[in-house]
């Protein structure tokens, strides 16, 4: 799969590229992916919010996407 994210992404978009990517943030310490505000709220305001570094989420994130 060719997709990566951005920390500027919202949360929302990220999951329509692919629902996996809920286990990971949730693995990662952001257990929010589901609540409203992830609707609007980009990865790096959500990291911000949750104490968490945005850079390593994403990461994470493109780490996991480029396995598939």
């Amino acid at each position: 799969m060719d997709a990566r994210v951005n920390k500027d992404m919202i949360i929302s978009d990220m999951l329509q590229i692919d629902p996996g990517i809920a286990a990971v943030l949730m693995a990662s310490g952001m257990h929010c992916v589901g609540c409203p505000a992830s609707q609007g709220e980009s990865l790096e305001e959500a990291a911000m919010v949750h104490g968490l570094n945005a850079d390593e989420l994403i990461e994470n994130v493109n780490g996991y996407l480029a396995k598939k």
